[in-house]
């Protein structure tokens, strides 16, 4: 693409739905640029189911009070692009799953979509991570264990040994909610078998 058809300013485009279900905000966190980069795709290439995911990943984190990874997020996903879709879908590990599906059939947002340009107050908005549809994405394999950092490691086992699914919708709609957010994750999380867990877990941080 070339940037001409923007009077020579960079840009993207990225769906509606995105923002108005998904809930995602610019300019994106580092967390969001790392991953676009480490998958080498656009945001536009990357699903809204996808997105989802990231979004929950993101706001977990936040509730845990830690910052999200780019290598514990693909310890739990892999990077795939099914069939003949043009677009880039994170695919949850079996054995490893943290989220549920957010909608299971997404309909009638291929054709809303936002271009999205830097402004004279944020330069670099739009800076650190792939801007135009990339014809060759990284369809990345789950990261093992051993691929890991000694943090990152144990903030996977302590994650999977919750052995909790969380609902995508759920953390989601209760982002800005704290009380409804610290309700939903408190009755998933603070049983006795994953209290010990965040215990162990929170002796190595």
């Amino acid at each position: 693409m070339d940037d001409r058809s923007n009077g020579g300013k960079p840009f993207f485009f990225l769906y509606q739905t995105v923002f108005k279900r998904v809930g995602l905000r610019l300019p994106f966190t580092a967390f969001e640029r790392e991953l676009l980069t480490e998958i080498n795709v656009a945001p536009a290439q990357l699903h809204p189911n996808s997105w989802a995911f990231v979004r929950a990943f993101e706001i977990l984190n936040g509730y845990l009070g830690l910052l999200p990874s780019v290598d514990v997020f693909l310890h739990f996903f892999e990077v795939k692009k099914q069939g003949k879709s043009l677009w880039v879908s994170f695919s949850g590990v079996t054995g490893r799953i943290l989220f549920t599906l957010f909608q299971n059939s997404y309909k009638g947002w291929k054709g809303q979509f936002f271009r999205v340009c830097c402004t004279e107050h944020d330069p670099t908005a739009l800076d650190g991570f792939p801007l135009y549809w990339v014809e060759k994405p990284k369809l990345l394999k789950p990261k093992s264990l051993d691929e890991l950092t000694f943090a990152d490691r144990e903030v996977c086992v302590a994650l999977a040994g919750l052995g909790v699914v969380f609902s995508t919708v759920k953390l989601i709609a209760c982002e800005f909610n704290a009380n409804a957010l610290s309700e939903y994750l408190g009755r998933k999380i603070y049983t006795p078998t994953c209290l010990l867990y965040i215990c162990l877990f929170m002796c190595f941080l």
